[in-house]
């Protein structure tokens, strides 16, 4: 939610001192009518406002990648359910391509009904229609021939190239239940919203379930994670210890600088976060 003017000299800051990946939110606009309660904040309300600066994320990841030589990125999360899984398997592989397989596809299935109307799509039965999305998305991705014939999409034979030469990771986002089981199903990991360390625990315990009653193994599967009670050395340690795989996290917020602050003191604030906690914690 930061200027999309500091993008490129926060990338390239952020891989000059040691972070592995930049997390892109995925918001279309802002809708003035909302029918819904947003599920990750306490009071149901939007945790940014209309002038809140949102690039698309692909598009964001493609130009940091041409700018970067090995950090990577992901969504945090696209929203598939108002989308076409064809075009947008075509924008991941051409992007997983361009940016030399360092684009991971962070994916969701969408909370506003407004969207789902706006964009065309429905928002009833929204869940299954993305299983079905995400299946095609794999398939495509391939590069080999591909057909699907499913309850809402029904496609002939159709390939796409260039494709990835690595197979693209999709992290899956969501809380519920059914969340947890898309992801063990379809991902290589899982994403969070905002969740306190308890909260954290308790979701993870889940998925290493879910992960063994598919024959899957937890050490493989990547849990990326928003804690909002736990920070510092012993905050990040504690992380480490439930099982997070990698903490996202916003470096300047936790030094003072707001969003939209000045691009010189972010920048400060990822040395600052390098030098008091990844150069302590890796090295």
């Amino acid at each position: 939610m930061t200027n999309p003017e500091h993008y490129i000299e926060l990338a390239k800051t952020a891989e000059e001192y040691g972070f592995t990946s930049i997390a892109l939110p995925d918001s279309i606009f802002y809708s003035e009518e909302v029918s819904a309660a947003y599920p990750y904040t306490s009071d149901g309300k939007r945790m940014w406002t209309e002038d809140t600066p949102f690039v698309s994320p692909l598009i964001a990841a493609a130009s940091l990648a041409a700018a970067t030589t090995h950090i990577r990125f992901y969504s945090s999360v696209i929203k598939v359910g108002v989308r076409n899984p064809v075009l947008l398997a075509k924008q991941l592989g051409s992007l997983a391509v361009l940016s030399q397989n360092r684009f991971g596809f962070g994916a969701g299935i969408g909370w506003l009904p407004e969207e789902f109307k706006w964009c065309g799509t429905e928002f009833k039965q929204r869940g299954k229609r993305v299983n079905e999305s995400l299946e095609i998305i794999q398939g495509l991705l391939t590069g080999d021939w591909f057909e699907y014939h499913g309850d809402f999409f029904d496609i002939g034979r159709i390939k796409m190239r260039p494709a990835p030469s690595e197979n693209v990771p999709i992290y899956i986002g969501g809380h519920s239940l059914p969340a947890l089981k898309r992801a063990v199903t379809y991902g290589n990991g899982w994403t969070s919203a905002m969740m306190t360390l308890v909260e954290l625990k308790e979701t993870i315990e889940k998925l290493h379930t879910l992960l063994n009653d598919r024959g899957r193994q937890k050490d493989s599967f990547e849990i990326q994670a928003v804690c909002i009670d736990q920070f510092g050395l012993d905050g990040y340690k504690a992380q480490r210890d439930i099982g997070i795989t990698d903490v996202v996290t916003v470096p300047w917020l936790l030094y003072g600088v707001p969003p939209l602050g000045d691009l010189e003191k972010k920048q400060d604030a990822i040395k600052r976060f390098s030098e008091d906690y990844i150069q302590q914690l890796f090295t």
